[in-house]
């Protein structure tokens, strides 16, 4: 289904930004994820946000790894530049695309087995040279494509639909990435789009690495044995000639707190995360106090979302290299090629 379309019909009266595009214009093919996955929630989040920004959709590259959160990008900016690259190595691909043409704005898609396993070395590189780039982790704690093996995020004692409970400390991707150097990170939850759609405009905006760490929840790996609706149980007592999955669908999970205030949120497997969003006391221009935040919910068992940190002063990495404002591809042949006298003068510079 991956292939098929949106209708194209139109209310004459929808509305339109400055540019005149709708916000259908933003969108893309048909989702193939699970009903009510809050990787979708997340794709909602960022077409309402390139909508209210008027961003051009052409002007837009959007680029992912491998995992159910590297699908989505086909499910928005239908319009914009796209490339599903290599299982955790979107952070590689993405900084020779911005490297080549700065005029762009980037959006890297992640996922925490994507980003936190393979692709971790991808991802420590990338925020510590200041790609100006807007990276999101749709963060479940588990290998959806694989049938919901524990990810490197997922918390230790967490358990598992099998019953396992995780042995490992998790890896907090927004500590590591204010460590790394990148100058603006958030943490946000898939269903809370009154948090999540200011935070992706903001990080649009931002002229270095901008972080956020989405928790999303997957609403596939919620059965259990006994369950009659679980996929054993659908196999063991399926007659058919090959073996089909159904999955039950499930309603997003939205909700809406207060600033400072804490929120116990129920999963659809009846798991419960607790949420503080920031208040306007925190001051998410002191790094220090950042990790310390991330330290002390992670003692108290809370996720901390809001803007977590941010650094005004931005050295991004066209800065540090010192390269054309122009992209490549605009470059003429002599400007690319200057000549022998010139790789002389380079070659006498490094003597």
């Amino acid at each position: 289904m991956t292939f098929q379309g949106k209708p194209k019909f139109r209310h004459p009266s929808i509305p339109t930004n400055t540019l005149g595009f709708t916000r259908r214009d933003y969108e893309g093919s048909m989702s193939t994820l699970c009903a009510g996955c809050g990787h979708d929630s997340i794709t909602a989040a960022i077409v309402h946000a390139c909508f209210e920004l008027a961003l051009p959709p052409h002007r837009v590259a959007k680029l992912s790894g491998i995992g159910c959160s590297s699908k989505t990008p086909t499910y928005m900016l239908g319009q914009s530049h796209g490339f599903n690259s290599v299982h955790g190595r979107m952070p590689s691909v993405l900084t020779g695309a911005y490297l080549a043409n700065r005029e762009l704005a980037y959006l890297g898609v992640s996922g925490d087995g994507d980003t936190a396993s393979i692709g971790l070395g991808q991802f420590c590189h990338v925020m510590r040279r200041g790609v100006r780039m807007v990276y999101i982790v749709e963060n479940n704690g588990v290998y959806g494509l694989t049938k919901g093996q524990f990810s490197a995020t997922a918390d230790r004692g967490s358990k598992s639909k099998k019953g396992a409970r995780a042995a490992d400390e998790p890896i907090d991707l927004a500590a590591l990435a204010i460590q790394l150097g990148a100058t603006f990170v958030a943490r946000s939850f898939s269903g809370d789009k009154g948090q999540l759609v200011p935070l992706l405009k903001a990080a649009f905006g931002h002229r270095g690495a901008a972080f956020i760490d989405v928790i999303s929840p997957c609403v596939t790996f919620n059965n259990h044995e006994g369950s009659t609706k679980s996929y054993d149980y659908v196999r063991e007592h399926n007659i058919a000639v090959s073996a089909l999955d159904f999955i039950t669908g499930r309603e997003p999970i939205e909700i809406d707190y207060a600033e400072g205030a804490a929120l116990a949120v129920t999963m659809h497997d009846g798991a419960t995360i607790h949420l503080r969003k920031l208040d306007a006391e925190h001051d998410f221009s002191d790094r220090a106090a950042a990790l310390t935040l991330l330290e002390r919910c992670r003692e108290t068992g809370e996720i901390p979302t809001g803007l977590l940190y941010l650094d005004d002063d931005v050295e991004e990495l066209h800065d540090t290299l010192g390269t054309t404002a122009r992209p490549l591809n605009a470059l003429t042949e002599a400007e690319l090629c200057p000549g022998a006298k010139a790789l002389e003068a380079i070659n006498r510079g490094l003597r």
